[in-house]
């Protein structure tokens, strides 16, 4: 695992944060949901991923 896959889930948290506060200042809670609710699928998307590959690895150590 490396850092970068840190930053990468810290930026789209920020970036999800910001569009939910604006959406819901302007009025549509619905959209800023929405967009919280994608947020989220992208970041467990990627960490499932990164799960496979663990998974992958420890695979080949163990020879299964």
């Amino acid at each position: 695992m490396d850092v970068d896959l840190i930053f990468k889930i810290a930026a789209i948290g920020i970036i999800v944060a910001v569009l939910n506060q604006v959406l819901i200042r302007s009025g549509r809670e619905e959209q800023a949901m929405m967009t919280t609710l994608a947020g989220l699928i992208v970041v467990l998307m990627m960490i499932v991923y990164e799960i496979s590959n663990l998974f992958t690895v420890v695979k080949s150590v163990f020879g299964l």
